[in-house]
């Protein structure tokens, strides 16, 4: 792992996280509350269709990475020919469920006052349109860390990132219907699949020995789900965990307590980018690592362990004590009181999940993807359920509480999992 890769992406991290900051506050005035949480949603779905991938863009960094450590980098094309006619499949699925939910009247799940259902339901059919092509560059963009292409992916996930936030804000000029407000999402999707597609194809181009063009391998699909279809299944559940707690709120409470719950929350994760950055880069730099390295490794990963750990924790305090200041320069005097409370209970989770960030890396660098799918099955209903009575009985604070025991819950289970690894009482096979 070196700092320049890192340093991508955390660029590619942070400039979308500067423009955020810039135009969220604007958005909020324009749009009013109920638009704006929206508009939140909107970005939480669109997000979560790289779960349409299937695991496969994850399974493929591990897969090639690991080739790349043997030096069997030949067969690297076939895994992405296999990888991708898979999610594009997979993509054009989830769009027609979407597509489905819609026209069964589903937006009428959402509660609006001032927003027309028939608004929410264009906005929907808008983003089933993205689906097919973010499932694709994530697989695209698996292949490219597995190479280390980190200034390619940063590149143009900055760019997205600057569109997420502004696109929306300026299109707020001449309209605040919802759909409008998508459709900037919606077109810097489509586009970036051919530039994710464009950036694999080189690096298969600049490594020597890797074959140009690759066929379809039942065999290897199979070898990819093997590791795919777990990661699958995290994929599915952690989004799930992660996001469910806006949802929950808009369905219980309404679309303007996501504004109040969302504003905090935001400014709280986006600690993460750090973290983000390191497991990004330690993910197929370990699993190459493991393979040329057997036991070289534990002193790579723990060094790396502490360096988050003590930024993290250190953050996470600063960040607690000054979240009045902070919410009262990003988005004036007319926040809600609650939201520092909120903020200040979700800096302890964030804090675990850091962690908890890193053990997740090592166990997929081992293709352990298995363990983590498993952890999450276990989490998901316990959390659903604590979350649904902590919302009832303790509003938006107690939706915070539940969100921070299910992360501290997660690193706790993670750890000793990785102990008992350690001490070979759980290692198997995982080909």
């Amino acid at each position: 792992m070196t700092k320049t890769h890192i340093a991508w992406n955390l660029a590619g991290l942070a400039i979308p996280l500067i423009v955020a900051a810039t135009t969220v506050p604007a958005l909020l005035k324009v749009l009013g509350s109920e638009r704006f949480g929206l508009l939140a949603l909107a970005w939480g779905l669109i997000g979560y269709a790289g779960v349409l991938d299937l695991g496969l863009g994850r399974a493929l960094t591990q897969v090639v990475s690991s080739l790349r450590g043997e030096r069997r980098v030949a067969e690297i094309a076939d895994y992405l020919v296999t990888a991708s006619r898979i999610t594009l499949l997979a993509g054009l699925l989830g769009c027609s469920l979407i597509v489905l939910f819609a026209i069964l009247g589903g937006a009428s799940l959402i509660h609006t006052q001032a927003t027309p259902q028939s608004e929410i339901r264009i906005s929907i059919f808008l983003l089933a349109i993205a689906l097919p092509a973010q499932s694709m560059s994530s697989t695209y963009k698996g292949l490219n860390e597995a190479f280390l292409n980190f200034k390619g992916i940063n590149l143009l996930r900055s760019v997205l990132g600057v569109i997420n936030f502004a696109g929306p804000y300026a299109v707020s000029f001449f309209s605040v219907r919802l759909s409008w407000l998508i459709l900037p999402l919606v077109i810097t999707r489509l586009l970036s699949l051919g530039i994710y597609k464009k950036l694999a194809l080189n690096c298969l181009h600049r490594e020597p020995g890797a074959q140009q063009d690759g066929r379809y391998s039942s065999s290897k699909a199979r070898k990819l789900f093997r590791f795919g279809g777990w990661a699958t299944v995290s994929s599915i559940i952690s989004p799930i965990m992660v996001n469910s707690d806006r949802f929950f709120i808009a369905s219980q409470i309404s679309a303007v307590a996501v504004s109040i719950y969302f504003l905090p929350f935001e400014i709280v994760v986006q600690t993460l980018i750090v973290v983000s950055a390191i497991t990004t880069v330690l993910f197929p730099t370990l699993s190459k690592k493991l393979q040329e390295d057997p036991e070289g490794w534990k002193l790579y990963f723990f060094q790396w362990l502490v360096r988050v750990s003590t930024f993290m924790a250190f953050s996470s305090i600063v960040l607690a004590v000054f979240m009045p200041i902070i919410l009262n320069t990003w988005i004036g005097s007319s926040f809600d009181e609650q939201s520092v409370v909120i903020g200040r209970i979700l800096c302890l989770g964030v804090f675990a999940n850091s962690i908890a960030s890193m053990y997740y890396s090592l166990f997929h660098a081992r293709g352990r993807s298995d363990l983590t799918a498993q952890i999450h099955l276990v989490e998901l209903p316990i959390y659903l359920f604590l979350l649904f009575l902590m919302l009832k009985n303790f509003g938006l604070v107690g939706a915070s509480i539940a969100w921070s025991l299910r992360m501290i819950f997660d690193l706790i289970i993670l750890h000793f999992t990785s102990e008992l690894l350690n001490n070979d009482r759980l290692i198997r096979s995982a080909q």
